[in-house]
């Protein structure tokens, strides 16, 4: 996920179930806990400092109740069930600062899931692929490195 769409993914790998093995569903009884997390540049924290206001004002509305604050806040809802995540971001990144990506990496660290985080020095928010930006364009190959030593993606 990028940006706010790192927050729908940082949301999804923190705030899962792990199924009901005896629910006569069966789609109820499968975890829907993802293999793993890709977040670039990502919104994560909510009532910080570094937070992204606007992201926090669209996602939770005007005046949310701290509890829904916190519960959104999802490097505070990291466990060892929370998947292996892989992260970066830039340190120019004026929209969503770094701080989100290191607080959610510290995180998963305190409680033992496996990540890998990038600080890239330049960049703008937004680059994507960052094809045509020096060091963060090594992103993808990272994370293909990242995911094929995780065993999720063959080498080729």
């Amino acid at each position: 996920g990028f940006s706010a769409g790192g927050h729908l993914a940082s949301t999804a790998a923190t705030h899962f179930d792990d199924g009901q093995p005896d629910n006569d569903d069966g789609i109820q009884k499968f975890s829907c806990r993802p293999d793993f997390a890709i977040l670039c540049y990502p919104v994560i924290a909510f009532d910080e400092p570094y937070a992204h206001r606007g992201s926090q004002r669209n996602l939770l509305g005007n005046d949310p109740s701290a509890a829904v604050v916190k519960k959104l806040s999802n490097e505070k809802q990291v466990t060892a069930k929370t998947p292996p995540v892989f992260l970066w971001h830039t340190t120019a990144d004026k929209a969503v600062p770094p701080e989100n990506s290191v607080a959610f990496y510290l995180a998963l660290r305190k409680a033992g899931v496996s990540a890998e985080l990038h600080i890239f020095e330049r960049g703008r928010h937004g680059l994507g692929l960052a094809k045509d930006t020096p060091g963060a364009s090594s992103w993808p190959g990272r994370c293909s490195d990242w995911m094929q030593a995780r065993g999720l993606l063959s080498k080729q």
